[in-house]
């Protein structure tokens, strides 16, 4: 699965550097107050990437995190539940033995 997230990124990376290296002209963005900010066309690419992924991953992160915190909790409750209680009598042979609620019914040739 690593060597797919290599490949993946390594792909995403060298089809950046080819868009950054077709579009390398200026770019003129009008700001607030007349003010213009001059720029290669790749630097607000970059920047409204980067804006965009930024709330997909503090859901990502927020998300793994609390799933993790469920799955502790559980995890625990599973090995609390697993753990004998030594308060507990266990008596065998008292136990009263359980009777069949039904016979069996034959099996009709061919169904195995």
């Amino acid at each position: 699965m690593r060597f797919l997230k290599t490949i993946f990124w390594t792909l995403i990376a060298v089809l950046a550097g080819f868009f950054s290296w077709n579009n390398w002209t200026e770019a003129k963005i009008a700001l607030w107050d007349g003010n213009i900010w001059h720029t290669m066309l790749p630097v607000p690419l970059l920047f409204a990437f980067l804006l965009g992924l930024l709330p997909t991953m503090l859901l990502h992160h927020a998300t793994r995190w609390s799933l993790r915190r469920k799955l502790e909790t559980t995890k625990r409750a599973l090995v609390e539940a697993q753990r004998p209680d030594p308060t507990a009598q266990t008596n065998i042979d008292a136990a009263p033995s359980m009777q069949p609620v039904a016979a069996p019914i034959a099996v009709p040739p061919g169904v195995l």
